[in-house]
């Protein structure tokens, strides 16, 4: 990248990373004057509409496979890869060579805290290799709102797509509580509390 194009980028864009899902409207082509045997000396820009998904986003996937690891382990290993900076940690049973079971561990994370989450893997699990990659996701706009149920107010998580509201859910701590407390089971007053918030934002 030129002086001048670097100076362009960084008064112009609002952020860099993988193209997104996305309608081309048009493409363009421009060739500089340096001939470059190594690479060709062309800039490519696309314009287009962003796809209704949600928002895009690149992260970092941090992976390893487990096969000789108590399973009590694996709660205070989440727990600290999520103080490390995990956005999502998952866990995936597989077969792995001569038939023995294991467990595949992944984590999402903001690619500058890919080392912290290495470091956490190499000090709490048995692991003796870390992969990682980078991938694009689409995530609903999302936000926590109290609103009123049959069982008083309770937390919920919005999530809306283009502004349209496409999940409307109770946080499931609060759910258990107000069950143990009213003596009821836990799938009642789920349902119940869906039905009310639903309700309220349509």
């Amino acid at each position: 990248v030129t002086p001048t194009g670097a100076a362009i980028l960084t008064t112009l864009a609002a952020g860099a990373g993988r193209l997104p899902a996305m309608t081309i409207e048009r493409v363009g082509y421009g060739a500089g004057t340096a001939d470059r045997p190594e690479l060709p000396n062309v800039l490519r820009c696309f314009v287009g509409a962003v796809a209704a998904g949600g928002a895009t986003e690149t992260v970092a996937q941090v992976e390893t496979t487990i096969d000789d690891m108590s399973p009590q382990l694996y709660e205070p290993l989440m727990d600290r890869l999520f103080e490390a900076g995990a956005l999502d940690v998952f866990l995936t049973p597989v077969v792995m060579k001569r038939s023995r079971p294991g467990t595949v561990l992944t984590a999402l994370c903001p690619p500058e805290r890919v080392g912290d989450l290495s470091r956490v893997l190499f000090e709490e699990s048995s692991t003796i290799g870390v992969r990682w990659s980078e991938v694009a996701r689409a995530r609903l706009e999302r936000e926590m709102v109290t609103i009123p149920t049959a069982y008083g107010a309770l937390p919920f998580k919005v999530s809306r797509l283009g502004g349209r509201v496409v999940t409307v859910t109770p946080e499931f701590a609060e759910v258990v509580r107000v069950a143990r407390e009213k003596s009821l089971p836990v799938r009642e007053v789920l349902d119940q509390a869906r039905a009310d918030g639903r309700r309220q934002l349509g």
